[in-house]
């Protein structure tokens, strides 16, 4: 499909201020450029289900796009300059007749716009100028990955513009991840990228990672009597790259200790047959979070099962035992830099608290700062949420809807 209507794309009950807010877009537009748009995108978050830190070592995840998204609001143009206004930010203006590598770039939009731009072209696609205003929804540094929605609205723009969606979703989410890693500076995985561009419920192996396996799971969470929330412990990313770039860091050093590259090449037990030696060479980290590694791979298929069989209460215990391998094992709840910043901590024991022996819980996304994932039973919905507001503010625990499509032009 070229193009989605407003109605494949958003629940019934928000299409009217979705309606709303891609027109007030198209109103922050005509006053900045003195002209109209002519076209609309939409890159949604995502939510990680199953697999946390598992993609970068070519692991399996289990994952999907939300209901929350970046917007823009578009017309090409006849040069090479790309120009974005996001709301709340500078405005950017790139000219990618030169797509080098920034220095002075590293770690800003820009160098995620000029990134795509070379993206498109180093694999034979057309890339051009065009204008944009943008405005997002999903949350920055929430773990719903707004980074990902991003580079993942500058690809579908270019792709739409001026490669007639000829690009495959999963060819978008591949260059946002060389975006990312190359021009941005920071070494991220590719659920992130793949969630948000390909949408809906979906399994990604990434063991090939030229040509990864990605599943759709047909399921109505809503259906089934709970809700899946996020709560922002209003955390600060800031400066924690060091720590996330540790993770993948950590399990490839396991994974050399065999001759191999990443933990996908080895066994579980290879590394517990030669532990000994494993923890002398690499650490106990590293050897707890390859330990991770293995485990939540295989948690994976048995979440997406679970879901195709209908078997929410089996769903539900691995969500938690994934939480729970996190915390003890991969160890990305709080920085090891950073031990007095401990919101995730507490609000996982907020969230059991309030829980008690149903539903479920987990860090959500990267770790460190920022989110948990939690499934809440209907009927428990309210007070969950007073439970987790009355510590973390009001306004900071969402109730999400699982969005069936990915990156989209959008028609209104």
């Amino acid at each position: 499909m070229k193009s989605y209507a407003l109605e494949d794309i958003y629940t019934a009950d928000v299409i009217p201020v979705q309606r709303e807010r891609y027109l007030k877009a198209a109103d922050e537009f005509e006053k900045l450029f003195g002209e109209k748009p002519t076209h609309f995108f939409s890159a949604p978050g995502r939510t990680e289900i199953g697999g946390n830190h598992t993609d970068h070592n070519l692991g399996r995840v289990f994952a999907a796009s939300v209901s929350l998204d970046v917007i823009a609001a578009v017309k090409a143009t006849d040069d090479n300059i790309i120009t974005v206004k996001s709301e709340g930010f500078p405005q950017d203006e790139i000219d990618i007749s030169d797509t080098a590598v920034k220095e002075n770039e590293k770690n800003s939009s820009a160098s995620l716009i000029r990134g795509m731009a070379a993206g498109f072209e180093k694999n034979g696609h057309k890339a051009g100028g065009f204008k944009a205003y943008t405005t997002s929804n999903v949350l920055k540094g929430s773990g719903l990955s707004s980074s990902a929605a991003f580079e993942v609205l500058i690809g579908t723009v270019l792709n739409g513009l001026y490669n007639e969606h000829s690009v495959s979703a999963v060819e978008v989410a591949q260059l946002a991840q060389f975006a990312e890693n190359v021009y941005f500076g920071k070494p991220s995985g590719l659920m992130d990228q793949m969630a948000s561009s390909v949408g809906s419920f979906i399994t990604i192996d990434f063991k090939d990672i030229k040509s990864p396996v990605i599943n759709k799971v047909e399921y109505d969470l809503s259906a089934s009597g709970y809700a899946l929330c996020i709560v922002d412990t209003k955390g600060d990313h800031a400066d924690l790259t060091p720590e996330y770039a540790a993770i993948p860091q950590e399990m490839k050093s396991v994974a050399q200790f065999f001759g191999k590259s990443v933990l996908r090449e080895i066994t579980k037990e290879q590394l517990l047959d030669n532990i000994k030696a494993v923890r002398e060479k690499c650490s106990d980290r590293a050897v707890l979070r390859a330990l991770h590694f293995f485990d939540d791979n295989d948690r994976v298929p048995a979440q997406a099962k679970a879901l195709e069989d209908g078997d929410i209460d089996g769903f539900l215990r691995l969500i938690n035992e994934s939480g729970d391998s996190s915390f003890k094992y991969l160890q990305n709840i709080f920085a090891s830099s950073a031990p007095d910043a401990q919101g995730l901590s507490l609000a996982l024991y907020i969230a059991k608290m309030a829980l008690g022996s149903r539903g479920a819980c987990r860090v959500h996304g990267g770790g460190f700062a920022g989110t948990i994932q939690a499934f809440v039973p209907d009927d428990m919905l309210e007070d969950f949420r007073k439970s987790i507001e009355d510590v973390f503010g009001e306004g900071s625990c969402y109730v999400l809807s699982v969005r069936p499509v990915g990156g989209a032009e959008v028609r209104l």
